[in-house]
């Protein structure tokens, strides 16, 4: 007789982290959080890339190059926005203006677009990877607001996944995960005091959910005792939690084998984000990475 498997044994314990704002004006400070996670391990990321950060014409071939080798093994991009600026007449109550004009001090790109605008940036941000040879599979809006105009066209976007601040939402069934982002705010002295507990809290909060998301943005580089707390937090939930990236992560949730499963079982998965041609796959089910085989950006 079959013994039953309780749906608690049954429930993923995952977590993606993921680096925001990816772009050439920010790479120096990318580079430095990667660093920081490698410090602790060598585990798959999700880089959110920009791109056409703040309008900046900038083109950097050492982050394609690096973006490249990292695809190649196991990492994904992520089309975060076209712009990551809010060129939106204001308009809305009082939780959208302050959303849009102070919370995130109009970076919130995606948040009052209509249908068709979202569209438009949508296919310019794909058209970018598609130039450089990368295929998207998920979409962050930047300062993950996302209005009614633009979940309409990410939803007939044929995307597999895209996240709110609070949810992870599978396109493809329409199921919403709850997962609180950890992030910090690193803006201000106050919220770099705050926002570290707040995190610490949301993984307590968390602890027995299916997934984590540990997000973190360019500013977090450059002040020491954020980056000894990215790293303390990465320990411990890899202690209890499998990393992977947020396409996996979408694929596990909604009960297709990811890329090393499917590899196991003789099947074939959706594709992750990778170069056109193809990338080199050297994961083995759920080892994780040897940091010498990752390339040294």
């Amino acid at each position: 007789m079959t013994t039953p498997v309780s749906a608690q044994a049954q429930q993923p314990s995952l977590l993606c982290v993921s680096i925001h704002d990816v772009a050439p004006a920010t790479w120096p400070d990318c580079l430095r959080l990667v660093e920081a996670i490698r410090a602790v391990a060598d585990i798959p990321l999700t880089w959110l890339v920009v791109p056409h950060y703040h309008f900046r014409p900038e083109r950097s071939a050492q982050m394609e190059a690096c973006l490249d080798a990292s695809l190649a093994r196991g990492d994904e991009l992520c089309l975060h926005g076209y712009s990551h600026l809010d060129t939106e007449a204001n308009g809305g109550g009082l939780r959208a203006r302050f959303l849009r004009n102070v919370y995130t001090q109009r970076e919130g790109e995606f948040a009052a677009l209509d249908e068709a605008e979202a569209r438009r940036r949508l296919e310019l941000g794909m058209a970018w990877f598609a130039e450089r040879g990368w295929t998207p599979q998920g979409f962050v809006p930047p300062a993950w607001l996302l209005g009614e105009g633009s979940w309409q066209a990410l939803r007939a976007s044929g995307l597999v996944y895209t996240t709110t601040f609070s949810h992870f939402h599978c396109l493809e069934s329409g199921k919403a995960v709850l997962s609180p982002s950890m992030v910090y705010a690193a803006r201000n002295r106050s919220g770099r005091i705050l926002s570290p507990r707040v995190a610490d809290a949301t993984a307590a909060m968390l602890a027995h959910k299916p997934l984590v998301r540990f997000s973190l943005h360019p500013p977090d580089a450059r002040y020491p005792e954020l980056v000894r707390h990215i790293q303390q937090v990465l320990k411990r939930l890899l202690a209890s939690r499998e990393a992977v990236t947020k396409l996996d992560c979408a694929h596990r949730l909604d009960g297709i084998p990811g890329a090393a499963e499917a590899a196991d079982a003789g099947l074939t998965s959706h594709p992750r984000s990778h170069p056109a041609s193809g990338p080199d796959s050297n994961r083995q089910g759920h080892t994780v990475h040897n940091a010498a085989l990752r390339p040294s950006c």
